[in-house]
């Protein structure tokens, strides 16, 4: 296996170098999870363009180009799954330009497309919200312009949604994903009503669980209105001023869902886009064990660094949820 720098731990093991180079290896049906960002193609070159490494996906030299190399990741995603377990692939519908007169491209469709062909059954998809002031001051996008409403509002667009799209491979699942006590943590930025709180961990008839009940119909609704936008691990320092066009990792909330809802304590979580360790960093924190592989070596760097603290993560709020399940999984 070719990489050009590894950190391997008692709970994480991520990788600098090609995940085309380093999936082959993994053993089959041996993840019980998947979570990752794939690059944003768009239709004419690397509008979200991550590295000018000559493997990024982000730099093939059109849509269709794309998808022809996206297809070898998600085939390797498919032998690596267990039967009946998730992937979760976050994406957003593609601005064809930044001219203002620009279009939309279906790509979260196009990846539903592709990953059914592969053999995925395509289960949910969440839409995330973003502010469009906030949208267009970080993506200078011209259709968001409140000048553009001005002059001529057929020109004008609205603030995309984020969509996450959750997959299952075909097959029995051999170990369900339970929750005995209902869900114990909310990842999000609602107020729980007070008189809930002392359902917390309840450990009678879930029926009467009212505090896992209000978590989970923020959970199971198709439009995610309460994501922290801003809750993103560190990122900046693994910018690099030559090459970087396009950086924003996942919210943490989106993580700890997928986390939450779709694996055990103790199982694996892969990433094949691992950026600056947002996945791991989530999958770690919940008892997860987690694989990461990432290209570009200066977001690698900035995930060692992402990841010093993770075990410490909840303990700053004096929430240990997971920790202790966590190690007794991996002990035994």
């Amino acid at each position: 296996m070719a990489v050009n720098n590894q950190l391997l731990t008692d709970n994480y093991a991520i990788y600098n170098g090609d995940a085309m180079e380093v999936m082959p290896v993994l053993p089959s049906e041996s993840i019980h999870l998947s979570i990752y960002s794939p690059p944003f193609a768009t239709k004419d070159g690397a509008m979200y363009q991550y590295s000018s490494h000559v493997r990024d996906l982000s730099n093939a030299d059109n849509y269709s180009e794309f998808f022809v190399q996206y297809r070898f990741f998600v085939e390797q995603i498919y032998r690596l799954t267990i039967p009946g377990r998730m992937s979760c692939v976050h994406c957003i519908d593609i601005p064809s330009s930044n001219t203002g007169n620009d279009h939309l491209i279906d790509f979260p469709g196009d990846i539903i497309r592709l990953h059914a062909e592969i053999g995925f059954d395509y289960t949910a998809r969440h839409c995330i919200w973003k502010e469009p002031l906030g949208v267009r001051n970080r993506t200078m996008a011209k259709n968001l312009a409140h000048a553009t409403i001005v002059d001529d509002s057929t020109k004008a667009a609205n603030a995309g949604a984020d969509f996450l799209l959750v997959f299952r491979k075909k097959g029995d699942n051999p170990i369900p994903v339970k929750h005995p006590t209902g869900i114990g943590y909310y990842a999000g930025e609602r107020v729980m009503p007070a008189e809930l709180l002392k359902y917390k961990n309840y450990s009678g008839n879930q029926i009467e669980n009212r505090y896992s009940h209000w978590i989970w119909r923020q959970y199971a609704s198709s439009f995610w209105d309460d994501i922290r936008i801003g809750n993103v691990l560190p990122f900046k320092p693994g910018k690099e001023e030559k090459d970087e066009k396009h950086v924003h990792p996942l919210q943490l909330d989106v993580i700890d869902r997928c986390c939450e809802l779709y694996s055990n304590v103790g199982e694996k979580v892969l990433t094949p886009f691992m950026g600056v360790g947002s996945e791991i960093y989530g999958a770690v924190s919940y008892g997860r064990l987690g694989i990461g592989i990432e290209l570009k070596e200066s977001y690698f760097n900035q995930a060692i660094i992402n990841l010093r603290d993770v075990k410490n993560r909840f303990k700053n709020n004096q929430i240990k949820l997971f920790e202790n399940a966590a190690e007794e999984t991996i002990n035994n």
